[in-house]
């Protein structure tokens, strides 16, 4: 038969086969169903093919190679969103469940206990909320539960004593509350109980969790516990990791805790523990890291502590007295010392640092003496060397000229003497030296061309001589140069001009000579410029007048000559002084006043119609009127003065009476239990109390008789004030507008991240809103003031993650959603501990079920520099606009700037960062203040504040997103590894010198 037919016989039997048909099996079916019930952004899930028979090759799938059914399911990191889904129960082998890091939402169901076969659930890192679920309890076989860093409320069911199984509880970072219940200690098969950063009531820790005697990791970090620590936990010992930091537990350690053989890390800082420490401390040989800062402990240091294998100490903020023990300096792993604040006295162990790879030392605020060891960088890896503030004496060992590893150096307010080591002045990694308040001599050296990174250098109060070198001008990053109150000669270096990051420049008290550097209108960002009482000469240039950054001026005591700049009166200045120089002419308009008058004292060649300036050449002919205008200023004084005074008492007796007339008449509406009534509110209502006055209303301060402190907002009578800061809210928007947004959103919303609103007071014409008051302020308010540096980075990254997480809430927790409208720096509030809150809800709107407002608005509300572009032509209220205004904040928590600025010219706050970033780099973006080793993670969070911005709104990330990209550039997240292992990590380490040693 010819091939060709062949070949045609075969295409028609093809042809008359039926296809074959794939049946997926039921468990696979189960997974589609679960595929289709998830938001899947990121295409997780696009692998999943129905058309397979089977679903053991999907990815994050696992089978049993035996039985071919599920027995894994691991989604983690996969950027899911959506409920729980409970029909994975249906899969009947499943034994390994995890949505770790997601955006699974809604509550976890009751049904979650029909997964029979679990071994391993991991839900953290979630948007899960409500309670938690009492079936939990049932799943026969668990061991591993993890439902960290969601938003569980409520207490802990009692059915969790009764868990058989379960080794791992993880309920971290929640809104749990209630107390740490007794019955956990029935969990006897437990190795890991970790209940940290919730906001329990205050109670004591269990006795009876020293029953858990399987129990390898206890953290409880920040949970309220009061009371003592109890014996019972020195029966703990398997217990490798003790972590009870952030409480206000009292009484001494127990002397139970030296009974912990196998414990590596012992944490209880920031608590009220007091006395010494326990004996027998020999017996933990184990030990690595061992903290007890910020507690009230005194006595001695334990020699059998320091002979310990410690990798790191932690003992400042305490009562601390005596010597430090020779035998620390024998720890072969000792990478971290920190005793600042405390009364330690003598000479530091001469071999410290010799047989330690030694990166992190702070003794400041101790009364430490004599020379330092010259083995403190014996290893090559000491990065800081915080000294301030104790008595030592001698020069600087040489070795510390050649320790390439420094970073943060601060000698200052001790007795040193001696010159500097060259090597010294340029180790290329250090942004911080100070040298202040000592005895040091000879010069400042050529070779700090080396110190590349310096960013602040202080070097104040000393004996130090000779000019500045041509080198520091090549400084690039150079913020902070102090150098006054020494014998410094010659003229600044022309370089200078180069210092286009300088900020603040004080010389003053020195014989530096010549006329300033004609290049000074470079110094674009600088601040503070003081050069009193030296010999500088020749005019004051006029492009000092453009330096629109200035705040304070001082060249008094010099020899400048000339005019002074008109330019001057476009300064914003708080501080200006002029006086004893050489300068001629007449003053600017501006100065010519009364209050400016000792800025220019000792010129003789300035004249004003002010006495003491003019050289009185008409004195004598114009002494009778100036006789007779002084006679009537004065007796109109006198008679404005007597007005002034009976008017005021006779207003505050008109405004105590009706104060009394119409405290019936006031209506209390609380939203949460109340330990005060109205009337107590009323009567604190003056204005001594105020401490703010917004676009809505004051505000006042107002402590209770319980000693509890209240934020109190009166609205303005008449509507909603005009603020400087803010662009025009709606037309005919009034205070009961504002009055019913705030109660109508937090008189129902409960976040720890939204500002809690106690209650509000109303009469016919008076509204008054009673919140919780926040010590710290705005962000803002802080932020851009002479206090920005209180706010260090990982300070500013919580702030930001607060403040993203309380966003969140609204946007995707709050059913139906809420848009705040105005959020800005001024409105997200700060507590005592620097933790945010997102307030001012009088712009707040609600959305309906498609994500849009209930109608366009008339006009722009919002505040200049925070708007979103699209707004300013739709009009349309959603939460993109909210994201965009996150972004900004973001922006300025990383640059440090202002959102609108002159310095930007037309531009606003996320033009100018783009701009700069793609004109000079990321370098003159970040806020020069902060501490350069945080740059990669600024840089991160700089990213995210871009993508918030985006001039598209179909760009910008939901605010779910965003805390989940704060959380994973989170520099914490190390520590949080290392506990939930319950290994000892050398990241795991929270920076608390900044706020300890006066950094």
């Amino acid at each position: 038969m010819p091939q060709h037919l062949l070949l045609l016989l075969l295409l028609l039997f093809l042809l008359s086969t039926p296809p074959l048909i794939v049946s997926l099996n039921q468990e696979g079916v189960y997974l589609q169903s679960l595929k289709h019930s998830l938001d899947d952004p990121d295409s997780a899930l696009s692998a999943w093919n129905e058309r397979d028979d089977t679903p053991c090759n999907w990815p994050a799938v696992t089978c049993d190679p035996d039985s071919h059914s599920v027995v894994s399911v691991d989604l983690s990191n996969t950027n899911l969103a959506g409920p729980f889904p409970s029909l994975l129960c249906r899969l009947p082998n499943l034994t390994f469940l995890s949505f770790f890091n997601n955006s699974m939402n809604s509550t976890l169901p009751p049904d979650v206990s029909t997964c029979g076969s679990l071994h391993h659930l991991d839900l953290a890192q979630n948007l899960l909320t409500g309670a938690l679920p009492h079936t939990l309890a049932d799943l026969p076989n668990l061991r591993y539960l993890d439902l960290t860093g969601n938003n569980f409320s409520g207490g802990i069911p009692d059915t969790f004593g009764k868990f058989r199984e379960l080794e791992v509880l993880s309920l971290v970072y929640n809104l749990l509350d209630g107390t740490i219940p007794a019955f956990l200690g029935n969990i006897s098969t437990l190795k890991m109980l970790n209940l940290s950063y919730n906001p329990f009531f205050p109670s004591r820790l269990p006795p009876e969790l020293g029953n858990l005697t399987n129990l390898e990791v206890l953290w409880l970090t920040d949970c309220n516990l009061v009371g003592e620590i109890p014996d019972s936990l020195g029966r703990l010992k398997k217990l490798t990791d003790l972590d009870l930091a952030l409480n206000a537990l009292d009484g001494p350690i127990p002397r139970s805790l030296a009974e912990l053989s196998s414990v590596v890390q012992i944490e209880l800082y920031n608590n009220s523990l007091s006395g010494g420490f326990p004996p027998g401390m020999s017996n933990l040989t184990a030990l690595r890291l061992f903290d007890a800062s910020m507690n009230e402990l005194s006595g001695k240091i334990p020699d059998e502590l320091c002979r310990l294998p410690l990798e790191s100490l932690n003992l400042y903020e305490n009562r601390l007295v005596g010597s430090l023990p020779e035998s620390i300096a024998n720890s072969t792993g000792l990478y971290e010392l920190r005793l600042f604040r405390n009364g330690l006295t003598g000479e530091l162990p001469k071999n410290i640092g010799r047989n330690s790879p030694l990166k992190w030392l702070d003794i400041s605020n101790n009364q430490f003496s004599g020379e330092l060891p010259a083995s403190l960088c014996e290893k090559g890896g000491l990065e800081e060397l915080l000294m301030i503030y104790n008595q030592f004496s001698g020069p600087i060992p040489a070795s510390l000229g050649e320790c390439q590893s420094l970073s943060r150096v601060r000698l200052g307010f001790n007795r040193f003497t001696g010159e500097v080591p060259a090597g010294f002045w340029g180790l290329p990694h250090v942004y911080l030296l100070e040298l202040a308040e000592n005895s040091f001599s000879g010069r400042i050296e050529k070779t700090i061309a080396g110190a590349a990174n310096l960013s602040i250098l202080i070097v104040s109060k000393n004996n130090f001589s000779g000019s500045i070198p041509e080198e520091i001008g090549w400084l690039e990053n150079l913020y902070d140069f102090s150098g006054s109150d020494n014998s410094l000669s010659g003229s600044l270096p022309e370089s200078m001009e180069n210092l286009e990051q300088l900020g603040i420049l004080d010389l003053h008290n020195n014989e530096v000579s010549g006329e300033l550097p004609s290049g000074i209108k470079s110094w674009k960002k600088l601040n503070e410029l003081n050069l009193a009482n030296n010999k500088f000469s020749g005019k004051i240039p006029e492009k000092i007048g453009s330096l629109s950054m200035l705040n304070s001026l001082d060249l008094s005591r010099n020899e400048f000559s000339g005019n002074i700049p008109l330019g001057l009166q476009n300064l914003k200045l708080n501080q200006l002084n002029l006086s004893y120089n050489r300068l001629s002419g007449e003053l600017p308009p501006l100065f010519a006043k009364e209050t400016y008058m000792s800025s220019f004292v000792g010129n003789p060649g300035l004249c004003v119609d002010l006495e003491g300036l003019c050289d009185g050449k008409s004195e004598a002919k114009s002494m009778g009127y100036v006789w007779l205008l002084r006679t009537i200023f004065v007796l109109a004084g006198l008679v404005f003065i007597v007005g002034v005074v009976w008017f005021y008492f006779k207003y505050r007796n008109f405004e105590k009476a009706k104060r009394v007339i119409d405290k019936s008449k006031w209506t209390l509406m609380s939203f949460h239990k109340l330990g005060f009534s109205e009337y107590e509110i009323l009567d604190c209502l003056d204005e001594d109390s105020v401490i703010g006055s917004g676009s809505s209303g004051k505000v006042y301060k107002v402590v209770l008789r319980n000693g509890e402190v209240v934020a109190v907002k009166k609205l303005w009578a008449g509507g909603v004030k005009k603020d400087s800061e803010s662009a025009d809210v709606e037309k005919g928007q009034v205070r009961d507008n504002v009055f019913d947004a705030e109660v109508e959103t937090l008189g129902k919303i409960r976040h720890k991240n939204i500002v809690k609103l106690w209650c509000c007071c109303t009469t016919r014409d008076c509204k008054l809103l009673v919140y919780e008051y926040m010590p710290n302020g705005s962000l803002g308010d802080l932020l851009h003031s002479s206090k920005g540096g209180l706010l260090d980075w990982p300070t500013r990254y919580k702030i930001a993650l607060d403040a993203a997480e309380g966003l969140s809430y609204l946007h995707h927790d709050c059913v139906p959603p809420i848009v705040h409208r105005d959020v800005k720096s001024n409105n997200i509030l700060l507590d005592g501990d620097f933790r945010a809150r997102v307030a001012d809800f009088g712009l707040a709107k609600v959305l309906d079920s498609t994500g849009k407002g209930p109608k366009s608005m008339s006009v722009i509300a919002g505040s200049c520099g925070y708007i979103a572009p699209e707004y300013a032509y739709t009009l349309r209220v959603n939460e993109k606009s909210d994201i965009y205004s996150f972004g900004v904040v973001v922006l300025e928590l990383v640059t440090g700037r202002l959102p609108v600025d002159p310095e930007f010219g037309e531009k606003d706050l996320v033009k100018w960062v783009c701009t700069t970033l793609d004109q000079k780099g990321v370098d003159h973006v970040l806020e020069p203040k902060l501490d350069p080793c945080y740059k990669e993670d600024m840089c991160k969070v700089l990213n995210i504040g871009l993508l918030c911005t985006s001039p598209l709104p179909i760009n910008r990330p939901s605010m779910r997103r965003v805390v989940k990209m704060l959380q994973e550039v989170s520099p914490v997240n190390h520590s949080k590894t290392a506990k939930k292992d319950g290994k000892l990590s050398p990241y795991y380490y929270e920076d608390t010198s900044d706020h300890g040693s006066a950094a």
